[in-house]
């Protein structure tokens, strides 16, 4: 039976068996596979179809393209077993169990090694073969065992094994570097053993084989380990060592494949004692086999490799955490660069302006624009959500206004035609929007609004009002073909209007109160006019609402003001 298995993104873990002539994967709910993955995923993305016995990958058109181990497709491919389809950032791992009845290992992730790895699925085994694990020679307990090293006095060449593979695992960092090193070290302790295993836990669970050593250099290409042996070990956090492997495991085809005639297995455990992994040994001589003190051994080596690959883990993740804040540090860098870093030098008006994205990067977004017609453009928008995505779709959105403002003269049809650019784009995302168009000869403003909250205009007599709530368009990016409206005021000397965004009035303090429009509109109030003390209170009192809580949402305000 085929299958697709989601092996990245919101749904990884999940398994689809592929029982249907075709499935279409994309983003649309009626989508036999459906995709959640915002708009990179086209709606109809890409079909899986029966070909040849098996079935087959064709890309439907899509925007993004689909990639069959990691190349880009153009023509119907024909999958075969542990072949990877990538759209955009979802991977799927596509299994045919005509192929291989067994799960092959991400043989990619083993180092230097001569063999392929198999780990039997178990699915048809008797309750025999699951009992068989209970009925092996020893088992002791890896968690209450301080390292457990019992050696005799003619131990010498153990002994030094054992301090080279303290002293690798001591400075050793990297998983692909201490896992090798372990091997070769116990098959120097273990004279009697052929084959040596690390098994690790990924991300999603699943048991991949990460280093491989076997004694015999002709070996066949390809072994097999049993899952139920494994699972039962990191289950039980028990190390076991098998002395008759071919009773205690006679329905065991791994066992019979490489004729095992003894084991020792050992769980690597991490700090908190949660199994990361196993350690297997093995042996094909009827004498010689292993002792209980080798047992012991593999228990204490488990144990400091346990440590090793857990902070190799640490290590790792590290790095890629400090890639990515780089990453976000580099982005945000680039995205400043999209803001103005000063406001207008405009005769007889004053201006405020802040932005804080609640992470690195963020969605809120402000300009000016001043044209050549003694007219200036002062946009502030808010694109849905926040993070990487959301700043992306603002650096186009910032192109866009740009474009728009400046070629079309009458407000409204730029806001228009802004829309059905943003719209076109089919993102998934909508964008709310103020525009104030100021004319300097006349001092006149015209206020466009989409789906944004009004500009708050304080008036010379001390009265506040919110100019444009009335012919509030909808959001950018919904539908296209929208007619907008305006409305115009004259700025007095002493009359300023603020544009805000919703981080702002719902910032949420401890108890779960959020600041206020009420707030707001007082605080520009009191103000009196004075355009930028009127910005650095309110900032003040959004601060001292929310102290000891992280910010939610991006903020920001400009405010233009008549002296």
């Amino acid at each position: 039976m085929s299958y697709i298995e989601m092996i990245s993104g919101p749904a990884m873990g999940r398994r689809e068996l592929l029982t249907k002539p075709q499935y279409v994967i994309g983003r649309h709910p009626e989508c036999d596979l459906v995709l959640e993955s915002g708009a990179v995923v086209s709606r109809q993305h890409a079909r899986l179809f029966s070909r040849n016995g098996g079935y087959a990958c064709e890309d439907l058109g899509s925007r993004n393209g689909t990639f069959v181990n990691g190349k880009l497709i153009n023509g119907p491919t024909q999958l075969q077993d542990g072949d990877t389809v990538r759209i955009c950032d979802i991977e799927m791992l596509f299994g045919d169990a005509r192929e291989q009845s067994s799960i092959r290992a991400d043989e990619g992730s083993l180092k230097n090694q001569p063999l392929g790895v198999l780990i039997d699925e178990d699915e048809d085994e008797s309750e025999s073969e699951k009992n068989a694990v209970r009925t092996v020679t020893g088992r002791l307990d890896v968690r209450g065992s301080e390292y457990g090293f019992q050696l005799s006095a003619s131990a010498e060449s153990k002994l030094s094994a054992l301090l080279e593979i303290m002293r690798n695992l001591g400075k050793t960092i990297g998983i692909d570097e201490v896992l090798p090193k372990v091997l070769d070290s116990l098959f120097t302790i273990f004279l009697q053993a052929d084959r040596g295993f690390i098994v690790l836990k990924d991300e999603t669970g699943k048991l991949v084989p990460r280093s491989v050593k076997t004694r015999n250099k002709d070996q066949e290409d390809q072994v097999r380990l049993s899952k139920t042996v494994l699972r039962e070990v990191m289950r039980t956090k028990e190390a076991i060592m098998s002395l008759d492997a071919s009773g205690d495991f006679s329905m065991s085809e791994s066992v019979a494949d490489f004729k095992i005639k003894s084991m020792i297995v050992a769980p690597l455990l991490n700090f908190e004692g949660e199994p990361l992994g196993v350690i297997q040994i093995d042996s094909t001589q009827t004498k010689g086999g292993f002792e209980a003190k080798d047992l012991e051994i593999l228990i204490g080596v488990a144990n400091q490799a346990g440590v090793a690959i857990e902070n190799a883990q640490l290590h790792e993740n590290m790095i890629a955490q400090k890639l990515v804040e780089q990453d976000l540090e580099l982005a945000k860098d680039v995205q400043l660069k999209f803001l103005p870093k000063t406001s207008p030098n405009c005769a007889g008006l004053s201006f405020y302006q802040y932005y804080n994205a609640a992470q690195q990067i963020g969605g809120d977004y402000f300009d000016y624009l001043e044209l050549d017609n003694n007219r200036l453009v002062i946009a502030l928008a808010d694109v849905v959500g926040h993070g990487v995505a959301a700043a992306m779709f603002m650096a186009k959105l910032s192109a866009e206004a740009r474009f728009a403002f400046a070629s079309i003269s009458d407000p409204r049809k730029a806001m228009a035609q802004l829309n059905d650019r943003i719209t076109a784009l089919d993102a998934d995302r909508f964008i709310t929007m103020s525009v104030i168009v100021y004319d300097k000869p006349t001092n006149k403003a015209t206020i466009v609004i989409a789906g944004h909250m009004p500009p708050i205009h304080y008036h010379a007599d001390g009265s506040i009002s919110e100019p444009g709530e009335d012919i509030a368009g909808p959001p950018l990016g919904i539908m296209s073909d929208i007619e907008f409206d305006s409305t115009e005021v004259i700025l007095q000397p002493g009359e300023c209007l603020t544009m805000y965004t919703d981080g702002i009035f719902e910032a949420p303090n401890k108890a779960g109160t959020q600041f206020s429009i009420n707030r707001v509109r007082a605080i520009i109030e009191a103000a009196k006019g004075q355009v930028v003390p009127a910005g650095q209170e309110l900032i003040k009192s959004v601060e001292e609402h929310i102290v000891g809580c992280e910010q939610e949402d991006d903020m920001c305000i400009v405010i233009v003001g008549r002296d």
